[in-house]
């Protein structure tokens, strides 16, 4: 759901694009980090925010790191 929030953002596009690792944290709602794998030997790390339910607001892509590989731990950012 926030693939092309980052394609907007790197002004790009990623023909793979796939989630291979994540981790949450409980905030006032959700943050998500995703260690995602955008082809070749190329990751990003997503930090990705749900807000709570009763507000009814759609996932946004919060920041991101690139240039990262698939042995990169993923950190909280």
């Amino acid at each position: 759901k926030v693939k092309s929030q980052l394609e907007e953002k790197e002004g790009k596009t990623f023909d793979v694009f796939t989630a291979v690792e994540f981790k949450t944290q409980m905030v006032a709602g959700t943050n998500y980090f995703i260690k995602v794998h955008v082809g070749n030997d190329e990751f990003m790390h997503l930090r990705v925010f749900k807000s709570l339910p009763q507000e009814n607001k759609p996932l946004s892509l919060h920041s991101y790191q690139g240039s990262k590989t698939k042995h990169d731990e993923l950190a909280y950012f």
